[in-house]
């Protein structure tokens, strides 16, 4: 029995026992179960957030593979359709070019159908007129009509070669500037007046003959490196105890001349001296320029010039125009014309300052290519001279349209100077004969009413008689009175020859 309640006792130890162990046993595999699970379910969510991750990713790039896509796609349109805008662009200027074309053409076509018209109409009534003209012939004798046809291929040929001469004229016109320094050199050396002697040679008077030896130097290296320092002609010849100097720049043959009576007073006569004696000419030259323009414009009572025009209007005392100095000249032009301008009531100082710088040019014609008036206007333009100083000098010659009252007060002050009786070696008899055989010349020609010698001679006005002459026979006209002129008479600078043909009508209203 015992044994019995053992054995039981022992089968319920052993139960609970089991019992607990069991119990603990499934406690702790529902621990291990709840973690298993619990890792299970953090690893689902981490490989869920990597999956997540991974197609946001993906999504993200597809997106933006799509975006680039889809701008690459837009721009390459956009290109498309710039494209096709500039070809429908160049499309309708190439149509608006061609309705130009076309609308030009229009109007060509309808100027020449108006003037065929025109034409048609004028072939009309010119047919008329022979109409009328073959009717007063048939009534003509035939000598009658000889003397028509006569007259009227005269006059054919007179309008022709009145045209012809014009055109030959135009062409000589643009051919001047070519040749106008061959005819100059030309007419120097054919020339051998007075003035031309005075303005081109100086004469140095020598102690003796043995001195022209010294000028000449050992195997002539004093006259070598006189000439080349210079730029003059030294002349050694028969002349009697003197010797030549000859150049057409009137300063430089200036600095010479005194050079050489230096030397001939000093007696040391080497190339060394030589060139030291001329650079001191050279110096008082320049100094005496200086002083001589500067005595100008204080007696004349002209102000603030530039230092460069001063010296310049200095260099024209040493130039000469016709046997006239040039400075003597402008001091006249310049005072004439103030005393113009002030009986017009006009600023005086201008005027004379104008007519002081007319010439100015004329100091700097052989340095520089063109007209003196051209070379001076553009000086005083570049020296900072006023716009009306500047269109008085380029004008006083009437080479250029007159734009104001100055340039007319300066060119007839110029005239008045360089025209008078005595101004440029002419006698009073000379100048009224030179004038009347002018208006000689003129009236000597079939079909002219009047002439008058202008301006002291320098222009011969001619006027036509409009029933005996004809358009045509203008310029022939004069073309022939010029061309008499230069053969007939003598005179400085030259002479303008204007012809004029008016036709005038008068009636009386009663």
């Amino acid at each position: 029995m015992q044994f019995v309640v053992l054995a039981l006792f022992s089968f319920i130890a052993g139960s609970g026992l089991s019992f607990a162990v069991l119990r603990a046993w499934d406690n702790s595999r529902v621990n291990g179960v709840k973690t298993q699970i619990s890792d299970m379910l953090k690893e689902a969510e981490d490989s869920s957030e990597r999956i997540k991750q991974a197609k946001i990713s993906e999504t993200r790039e597809e997106v933006n593979r799509l975006r680039q896509e889809a701008q690459k796609d837009i721009k390459e349109r956009r290109i498309e359709i710039q494209r096709t805008e500039r070809k429908l662009e160049q499309k309708e200027e190439n149509i608006d070019k061609k309705l130009d074309r076309v609308t030009r053409r229009e109007d060509e076509l309808k100027s020449k159908h108006e003037e065929l018209e025109k034409r048609r109409s004028d072939l009309e009534n010119a047919i008329q007129q022979q109409e009328v003209k073959l009717q007063e012939i048939a009534s003509m004798t035939k000598e009658e009509a000889q003397e028509v046809l006569i007259r009227r291929t005269e006059d054919d040929a007179k309008h022709f070669l009145g045209l012809r001469l014009k055109e030959l004229e135009e062409q000589y016109v643009r051919e001047a500037e070519r040749k106008a320094r061959d005819i100059i050199i030309g007419a120097m050396q054919r020339c051998a007046s007075e003035s031309a002697g005075e303005s081109s040679i100086s004469v140095v008077p020598l102690p003796s003959e043995e001195m022209k030896g010294r000028i000449i130097g050992r195997e002539g290296r004093n006259i070598r490196t006189f000439e080349s320092l210079t730029g003059v002609d030294l002349i050694i010849d028969d002349t009697p105890e003197a010797v030549t100097l000859s150049s057409f720049d009137p300063i430089r043959r200036e600095i010479a001349r005194r050079a050489m009576e230096r030397l001939v007073v000093d007696g040391r006569i080497h190339p060394a001296r030589i060139e030291e004696l001329i650079e001191k000419a050279a110096r008082d030259i320049d100094e005496e320029m200086i002083s001589e323009g500067e005595n100008v414009i204080l007696e004349l009572g002209i102000k603030n010039m530039s230092n460069e025009l001063v010296r310049t209007i200095g260099q024209l005392k040493f130039r000469f125009s016709y046997g006239q100095n040039v400075l003597a000249h402008s001091m006249e032009v310049a005072q004439i014309a103030g005393i113009i301008a002030a009986e017009l009531g006009l600023d005086e100082e201008l005027a004379r300052r104008a007519g002081l710088l007319h010439d100015i040019g004329k100091a700097i014609d052989r340095q520089t290519e063109g007209p003196h008036a051209e070379i001076g206007a553009d000086l005083a333009r570049r020296l900072g001279e006023r716009p009306e100083i500047v269109s008085c000098i380029a004008s006083h010659h009437d080479n250029l349209e007159v734009s104001s009252v100055y340039e007319v007060i300066v060119s007839v002050a110029d005239a008045i100077s360089a025209s008078r009786p005595g101004a440029r070696r002419e006698s009073l008899d000379a100048y009224i004969k030179r004038l009347e055989k002018l208006e000689e010349i003129a009236q000597s020609f079939s079909g002219v009413t009047k002439a008058y010698a202008m301006q002291a001679g320098r222009e011969v006005r001619v006027v036509l008689s409009s029933d005996k002459t004809d358009d045509g026979t203008v310029h022939k006209l004069a073309f022939d009175i010029a061309r008499r002129v230069e053969a007939e008479l003598k005179y400085p600078g030259q002479i303008k020859v204007s012809v004029s043909r008016e036709t005038k009508a008068s009636e009386f209203a009663k």
